[in-house]
């Protein structure tokens, strides 16, 4: 029995996310040797990364770590807590629900969802088409340099 495929539309955040899959397992299959991609520029031939700059590498473990999250859903508070470095996601998260609290539309002093759902899924959007970008420029920038070193 085949599985039928559903097809959405073109810009519906569904489509997004599983594009943002495909290029990452695609990149994680073409990049065989990882550890190529240490001190390398994202953009520009052969350039090494300079000093604060993310490298390839950090690229492509950011990037298959996230597409890890859009497969699997995301991890429960708890465990994200105690793998963010030094508590600053905690910090962070209560800083977010503080402004959050503070800043809501409110419609009949209830938050407004409706628009905080269209700026979340709109940023989440955008975010997943910038990162599915990138994740095509580590791969290219690591079939460049494998086409150089053979």
């Amino acid at each position: 029995m085949q599985a039928q495929t559903k097809h959405y539309p073109k810009n519906c955040l569904l489509t997004v996310m599983e594009r943002y899959a495909a290029v990452v397992r695609n990149m994680e299959q073409v990049v065989m040797i990882p550890s190529l991609l240490r001190d390398m520029q994202l953009n520009g031939q052969g350039q090494q990364a300079q000093d604060g700059a993310p490298d390839l590498y950090n690229y492509f473990t950011m990037l298959k770590a996230i597409r890890v999250d859009v497969d699997h859903g995301l991890l429960p508070r708890e465990e994200w807590w105690s793998k963010a470095a030094g508590g600053r996601a905690r910090e962070a998260e209560q800083e977010a629900a503080e402004t959050e609290e503070g800043g809501d539309k409110r419609v009949l002093g209830r938050p407004d969802l409706e628009a905080q759902f269209h700026l979340h899924s709109t940023s989440l959007h955008h975010v997943l088409t910038h990162l599915t970008l990138k994740a095509e420029q580590v791969t290219r920038r690591y079939q460049e340099i494998m086409g150089l070193a053979m």
